[in-house]
């Protein structure tokens, strides 16, 4: 860190694919298969990102699939296999990931969750993964606060909540809009791509990692 630069005081995580390993083909081949659920998220016709992040934003799971019922039948059985089978989507750890967020934790930084998540199927993480309860000290969930990353507001929710200004936070995501955002309100914001890699970001802003 530069001369006369203070540490972060914390660190907000996002959750899928830089603590838990998310992938929705998972889920969506306990329903149809394997190679309809290739075919499914290859589809030129079908967004499946689009598709989930209305309940990521609050929407409800029920309007979500009556849309793609209506505008997409062909689709309908694969679209619902997702959240019918979602658990199946939850893999696992993303290697080194859990292993620095302890070590964070007992070095007693501070720690919270911001993840693209509805709220219908949030319960199904910390009820698989016990550390999201243990180590961070709150997880903002999208659909429950009705507003998605790489919204400014739910940034600021977290500025609220925490007690923390947005400067004095590190923020960690795997997707590139959502650390652009972060970094324009003021974030130490970091893109994920291994663990590794983020123990070296995060030592070198002060954090002991």
């Amino acid at each position: 860190m530069p001369s006369g630069t203070e540490a972060p005081s914390g660190l907000v995580w996002d959750l899928g694919n830089v603590l838990i390993d998310w992938d929705p083909y998972a889920a969506i081949a306990a329903g149809v298969g394997p190679d309809e659920a290739r075919r499914f998220l290859a589809a030129d016709d079908f967004d499946f990102m689009a598709f989930n992040h209305g309940p990521d934003s609050g929407a409800s799971w029920e309007d979500a699939e009556a849309e793609v019922r209506r505008t997409h039948p062909h689709w309908a059985e694969h679209a619902l296999s997702y959240r019918a089978n979602f658990p199946a989507s939850l893999v696992g750890e993303v290697p080194g990931s859990v292993a620095l967020l302890r070590e964070l934790h007992a070095a007693g930084v501070p720690m919270w969750g911001l993840t693209n998540w509805s709220d219908e199927l949030y319960p199904h993480g910390p009820a698989k993964f016990p550390f999201l309860r243990e180590l961070l000290r709150e997880v903002f969930v999208s659909g429950t606060e009705g507003v998605a990353k790489p919204d400014p507001r739910i940034f600021e929710i977290v500025a609220t909540r925490t007690g923390h200004a947005l400067a004095e936070l590190v923020f960690v995501d795997d997707r590139p809009d959502n650390v652009r955002a972060a970094a324009e309100l003021g974030m130490h914001a970091l893109l994920f791509t291994d663990a590794e890699t983020l123990r070296r970001d995060l030592r070198a802003r002060g954090l002991p990692a």
